[in-house]
């Protein structure tokens, strides 16, 4: 026969669960080895059943107001703002970086290279004879030929790069 636990048996009779604990306690109701209660002895104690539905199909887990669903509902509604954020986030940044690349692109007018450099001379007027200029060698050159500036070779070699505790075992050499 068909076994009901103490909920199942409550809503089934419309009666309080401390009302069936209570008759179980006073041993007008037994239980079975798997703590349910046989269908045919709720009926022996209590009577016919009132409603005549099954006890299963009035616990709905599933219904669309339970706890759960509203709770999962409620945690996909805060999922979906925090994507539209990122999303928004996103666009911002990829915004800024277009910015940036477009600033890093940009031409760059008036700057030359260490040897391509000519200093500034004041406009003279064309009365004005220019000197010609004298190489360390006694060459003139002339202003249409290309000047070179030597870059002077460094002098001293860096120091050897030294660790801390280098510093208190290994002397100067």
């Amino acid at each position: 026969m068909k076994s009901l636990s103490v909920l199942e048996l409550s809503k089934l009779y419309d009666l309080n669960r401390q009302t069936i604990y209570n008759h179980i306690n006073k041993g007008i109701l037994s239980k079975n080895s798997d703590n349910k209660i046989d269908l045919s002895e709720a009926i022996r104690v209590f009577g016919e059943p009132t409603k005549k539905q099954d006890v299963k199909e009035s616990v709905k887990v599933d219904s669309p107001n339970s706890a759960e669903v509203l709770l999962l509902r409620q945690q996909i509604d805060i999922l979906k703002n925090q994507l539209s954020d990122a999303k928004d986030r996103e666009v911002f940044y990829q915004n800024q970086i277009e910015t940036m690349q477009r600033l890093l692109e940009a031409p760059k007018a008036h700057i030359t290279t260490f040897t391509d450099q000519n200093p500034a001379q004041p406009t003279a007027s064309p009365a004005d004879p220019e000197p010609e200029p004298v190489t360390s060698n006694g060459e003139v050159t002339t202003p249409e030929q290309s000047k070179r500036y030597p870059v002077p070779e460094q002098v001293e070699p860096e120091p050897e790069q030294r660790g801390f505790w280098s510093r208190f075992f290994k002397p100067y050499g």
